[in-house]
């Protein structure tokens, strides 16, 4: 039995997210039915993060163990070749030690949020980010940022159907930067509530239209109450970029 870890980029639109859904297709049971088809084998993808419907993924980390013997090269080839044309691709695969695990080996997740400040209608970008018409204070949004970060109860940025054990996470980065037309917002931390990205993006957006203060978002933060959130963006703007080991 080889234990090979992945590297998988994923457009998350027809998806209902990474996890194995009963109800509709997911980036998991796509690969693990390409897996399937190659090796003949019954078997289980672990992943660094689990992501909601339509996120993407640029570079989530999996592990897979499978018994039939076959290069790191070859199984990666395989699975691009069956997986098609689901909008999923395998990006590196290497063998690795049978006690590394994707998910709990796992140090820190990152994702980008990418939103477009502009008011013409996006074309090529359309579910790949998050339009907002009305100008931005992207400096503004920064600000608020920083009010975020570090440990805190996220109980205000936590969707109800949130799992995990507690509320409360570190935040080790939020950063907001504009390029243009493009306001991009970088979060990262050893892990993340279900929703709390989405949930952060969604005030900070607040912050940047002029309708909330910083002081404002402290005041949300502070309540710890699901009902003082402001808004929740959508996933399309919503991508995991990279997890640490």
């Amino acid at each position: 039995m080889t234990r090979f870890a992945l590297m998988v980029e994923f457009d998350g639109r027809p998806f209902m997210g990474w996890q194995r859904q009963p109800h509709g297709p997911s980036v998991q049971g796509a690969i693990e039915e390409a897996l399937h088809t190659i090796t003949g084998e019954a078997v289980t993808v672990h992943a660094a993060g689990r992501t909601d419907a339509g996120v993407h993924g640029l570079a989530m980390r999996a592990h897979v163990d499978v018994a039939k013997a076959i290069t790191p090269f070859r199984l990666m080839e395989a699975l691009n070749a069956r997986l098609r044309p689901e909008p999923v691709a395998v990006l590196a695969c290497e063998a690795v030690a049978d006690d590394w695990h994707a998910r709990f080996s796992c140090r820190g997740r990152s994702y980008e949020y990418r939103i477009v400040n502009r008011r013409a209608p996006l074309t090529v970008e359309r579910g790949l980010a998050w339009q907002v018409p009305q100008p931005l204070d992207a400096a503004a949004m920064h600000a608020g940022a920083q009010v975020l970060v570090g440990r805190h109860d996220f109980t205000t940025f936590r969707s109800v159907h949130c799992q995990s054990a507690s509320p409360v996470k570190t935040l080790a980065r939020l950063g907001v930067r504009r390029a243009g037309d493009r306001v991009v917002v970088e979060a990262a931390a050893r892990s993340f509530l279900h929703h709390q990205v989405r949930s952060m993006v969604g005030c900070l957006v607040l912050v940047g239209l002029g309708r909330w203060s910083v002081e404002r978002l402290r005041e949300a933060l502070e309540a710890a109450d699901r009902a003082q959130l402001g808004l929740n963006a959508p996933p399309d703007g919503l991508f995991f970029v990279a997890a640490d080991y």
